[in-house]
């Protein structure tokens, strides 16, 4: 017992100097990778919270030179941000996974598809791509994440998971990755971080220690500049690394020539028992390099947590850049409003300039001295509001205290407005529009301008745009890769049913890692996700509802220049089929089924059980009465063909005997005999029968 007890406790050691080795290690990566980048993330801030926090864009020095004064903030960079949003959010880029050996896995592959959209439409992915996508065009820099779930997270009896998408907020400030990693999609990466702030108390009651308690060389932060506790925030970090392992493959094989390959350290006594019970047998054995991913929650004293190996063979972090270069060998990014802030702040100065300006009045006033106003002062100072008839002075005396008529004694101008503030204002707003694109022309079209102008101004306001989307596809295209490779270790379950989402937002459902019927292999694996290693490609086009709508007017442009009947049902029911609008989801199914019918689409595996279900309408009553009378018919001439037969077989049987007899008799006699017979058969003639012609002599 003793002895058990010590290996135990050794164990526990070698568990606990493993995880400071983990953390050290982890420390100084994520030391080298702050530092790195540290001024890239703070003016990456600055970016978006320029275009979207009020005030903002006064932050800083020239602030300071305006403190006191009026700020006006004349935000068209703002405007241009929500352009470039919008257009993307118009036009949503979807994953599409082909096959790598032809068209054998082609239905496995439309299987993927349709199971990536239904776990992005569960877990609501648009708020992760959307909320990647601003901050990405604001600040330079953006990611959201993918993790797993349990489908039923209160049913201890279902391990059931699915692939979840979930946003990173402020990844500028959250996301840390290996600084050796050059590759945009940080595919090349050997590690990564997500950290996640809380205040102290929450950090102690989760973890029962207290931040004030680390190490100097946590809170004096030796790993490159970053503070892991701060007075009002406790930072903690989930950290994934990448390892290098061996894994051993065994091949069985069944008695047909199937193959299933599984993997020895997961082969359980039960996975071998019903392996045997099946026919397989152990054919062959492999040991082949693999790539796992180990995720460890940590704070800046320790390692809080170890997760283990999780899904797939990817960090599941997905980044996006806006701008993206690699200066001296550091990594640099920027988005849309990086080199539009020092036109956009000089706007506002100048703008604010003007206000002053208009503030201070706009007209010329007179200088009086004190004893010319004395009395007078209301009259005066309300005259702007009153507007008197006419107001007055006092009259001024001459050294002998005789009147003299005077007036002002001087005048003070009204403020003029500089040559130069005037020319700033058209740079800036020309230079702005420059960086940013004139929406202004896209939106204010002349009566007399031809198509053609208008979609080359409209093409020219997309270019501005076409550098973030291309990028963000890029980012969508990581996002596959790695949901795919996640998919492979979570659907595993057999003969799972799964929800899919087709490309017209239909939900269906069907079911992975089934046995099919083959006629020359016999039974065979069907939609094994073990098997589901596809290339993954992207694609920039409108929304669904934006494509059914261009859809529909193009067909209905196209439908009166069609004269065979048969192609305008076909586009009259391809029109139905992408209509939009309230309660018409039935219409648009009722069309897809037309086109299913007419061979235009291919149908479903829905539509095919539907089709082997269809069963016979039930007969009515004079249906059944027909029906039973051609049976009544069918079964009497049935008898008279039996009967005729019977009469047949008699007379061949009869006239056999007569031979037999005849064989015994002479000549004479046999030939007296087979002249009766003649005669006789002359008199009752034979009824002809089927292959047999009348007057034919069989015996």
């Amino acid at each position: 017992m003793a002895s058990g007890v010590t290996g135990q406790g050794m164990a526990r050691q070698n568990k606990t100097d493993r995880l400071k080795d983990v953390h050290s290690q982890a420390l100084r990566s994520f030391g080298l990778s702050f530092s790195a980048t540290e001024d890239q993330r703070d003016v990456s801030m600055i970016d978006r919270k320029f275009h979207t926090v009020a005030g903002a864009q006064w932050d800083g020095a020239i602030g300071e030179q305006f403190k006191n004064r009026i700020k006006l903030e004349a935000d068209g960079v703002h405007k241009q941000v929500k352009r470039a949003e919008t257009e993307y959010r118009e036009n949503r880029i979807t994953v599409d996974f082909i096959s790598k050996d032809g068209d054998e896995h082609d239905d496995l592959a439309d299987l993927c598809d349709g199971l990536f959209r239904a776990d992005a439409q569960d877990s609501q992915a648009e708020e992760a791509f959307d909320n990647a996508f601003i901050e990405g065009i604001g600040g330079g820099f953006a990611a959201w994440r993918m993790s797993t779930e349990y489908v039923d997270e209160c049913d201890d009896d279902d391990d059931r998971q699915r692939i979840t998408f979930e946003p990173i907020y402020e990844a500028d400030q959250r996301v840390f990755f290996d600084p050796n990693a050059k590759r945009y999609d940080k595919s090349d990466a050997g590690f990564g971080f997500i950290l996640t702030s809380m205040t102290p108390e929450a950090y102690e009651l989760e973890y029962g220690e207290d931040p004030s308690s680390w190490p100097a060389d946590v809170t004096k932060n030796w790993t490159g500049g970053f503070l892991w506790s701060r007075p009002d925030a406790v930072f903690i970090a989930e950290y994934f690394a990448i390892e290098e392992a061996k894994r051993t493959i065994l091949k069985y094989t069944g008695i047909t020539g199937e193959t299933e390959k599984r993997v020895e350290a997961d082969l359980t006594e039960d996975d071998e028992a019903e392996l045997a019970a099946r026919g397989f047998v152990l054919s062959g054995e492999k040991t082949v390099k693999v790539r796992q991913v180990h995720k460890y929650i940590m704070s800046g004293s320790r390692v809080l947590e170890d997760c283990g190996i999780i899904a797939g063979t990817e960090i599941p972090i997905v980044p996006f850049y806006g701008e993206r270069a690699f200066i001296e060998g550091a990594e640099h990014w920027m988005g849309m409003v990086r080199k539009a802030k020092d036109m956009q702040r000089l706007k506002n100065m100048q703008l604010s300039m003007l206000a002053s300006i208009s503030a201070s009045g706009g007209v010329d006033k007179p200088i009086f001295l004190p004893e010319q106003m004395a009395g007078n002062e209301l009259y005066w100072q309300d005259d702007s509001v009153q507007n008197y008839a006419y107001l007055l002075i006092n009259p001024v005396t001459d050294a002998s205290g005789n009147p003299v008529a005077a007036g002002p004694v001087g005048m003070k101008t009204a403020p003029q407005v500089p040559q130069a503030l005037a020319a700033l204002l058209q740079v800036s707003d020309q230079y702005t529009a420059d960086i940013l694109g004139n929406q202004d022309q896209g939106d204010e079209y002349s009566a007399n301008v031809s198509g053609k102008a208008i979609e080359l101004v409209q093409t020219r306001l997309d270019r501005q745009v076409y550098l973030y989307m291309s990028n963000f596809a890029k980012s969508m295209k990581r996002c596959g890769a790695i949901w795919l490779a996640m998919a492979r270790d979570v659907y595993v379950e057999k003969n799972r049913r799964v929800k899919v989402v087709d490309d017209q937002d239909q939900v269906e459902w069907d079911r992975i890692n089934t046995q099919a019927v083959d006629s020359k292999l016999g039974m065979v694996a069907k939609n094994d996700m073990a098997e589901a290693r596809f290339e993954v490609a992207v694609d920039v086009g409108a929304t669904s509802s934006s494509a059914r709508s261009a859809t529909v007017r193009t067909l209905g442009s196209m439908l009166p220049l069609v004269a065979d009947p048969s192609d305008q049902k076909v586009i009259l029911a391809t029109i139905g089929r992408n209509l939009e609008g309230e309660g018409i989801g039935g219409l648009r199914e009722y069309f897809r089924k037309a086109l299913v019918q007419m061979g235009v689409e291919e149908p479903t595996d829905n539509d095919k059980e539907e089709a082997a279900q269809v069963q016979t309408p039930e007969p009515g009553a004079q249906e059944l009465y027909l029906m039973a009378e051609a049976e009544k018919s069918k079964a009497n001439a049935i008898k008279a063909q039996a009967d005729t037969a019977k009469a047949v077989a008699d007379t061949e049987y009869t006239q056999a005997r007569t031979a037999e007899t005849l064989a015994g008799i002479n000549i004479n006699q046999r030939d007296a005999a087979l002249n009766a017979a003649m005669k006789l058969r002359e008199a009752v003639p034979m009824p002809p029968q089927q292959g047999m012609s009348e007057g034919v002599d069989n015996g």
